[in-house]
């Protein structure tokens, strides 16, 4: 065992761990500021909902759309003029965190809708009789009765940023991925591939197993 693993150096190991927790935190963070007023507005201004805007709701839902169907590994590139102006920076992990958001939100905000959309229709109305403004339906109703859907949309958005992180390695964004690509795929290193593959399953399995744990416990049904 001892041999096999003649290529590891802990401390790269230890370090790539540290940028990937990084960048998924910030990222994470990042993503469910964005994406939670986003899926609302997407809620809020369909067809027959308190702010039905049909015109609003189509301009969002292409924008989403379209930031969706943007392969990752292009949305890097493209995003690249645009991380320089904000981070200074396309490299490391500042430079992979602009894109890992910007891929993020948008999927998050559809998980959001959805959350929203399952929340009972008598719910929302028994609010509004009391004379609660749209402000105090959002608040005090719709998000806190979503609460256990959005923990599992953004339990499933972690997972994604996990492999975007990953994929940011591709551009030197710096992480367990790009541990992976530079040692071992590039200089053939399968040792290392086998560590940084194994960290980032028992990564995804962990943020799986809390937010399943999570989800189940603020779900009052």
């Amino acid at each position: 065992m001892t041999g096999f693993f003649a290529n590891i150096l802990w401390s790269d190991i230890g370090q790539a761990t540290r940028d990937t927790l990084i960048m998924l935190g910030a990222s994470l963070a990042l993503t469910i500021l964005l994406g939670i007023p986003l899926g609302v507005l997407l809620f809020l201004t369909d067809r027959g909902q308190l702010a039905d805007a049909p015109w609003v709701n189509r301009i969002a839902g292409a924008v989403v759309n379209i930031l969706r169907s943007i392969p990752f590994v292009i949305l890097l590139i493209l995003m690249i003029p645009l991380t320089l102006i904000l981070m200074g920076t396309s490299l490391g992990v500042a430079g992979a965190i602009p894109p890992l958001v910007v891929g993020a939100a948008p999927f998050y905000a559809r998980l959001v809708e959805q959350a929203l959309r399952d929340v009972p229709r008598s719910t929302i109305e028994a609010v509004q009789a009391m004379g609660a403004s749209r402000l105090q339906i959002v608040t005090k109703a719709l998000l806190p009765e979503a609460l256990p859907g959005l923990v599992s949309g953004a339990t499933v958005t972690a997972v994604a940023l996990v492999s975007f992180t990953a994929m940011a390695g591709v551009v030197g964004a710096g992480g367990l991925g790009d541990l992976a690509i530079r040692y071992g795929y590039q200089r053939f290193q399968t040792d290392v591939m086998i560590v940084t593959v194994t960290l980032m399953v028992l990564l995804v399995q962990i943020i799986q197993f809390g937010g399943d744990l999570l989800a189940r416990r603020l779900d009052k049904r």
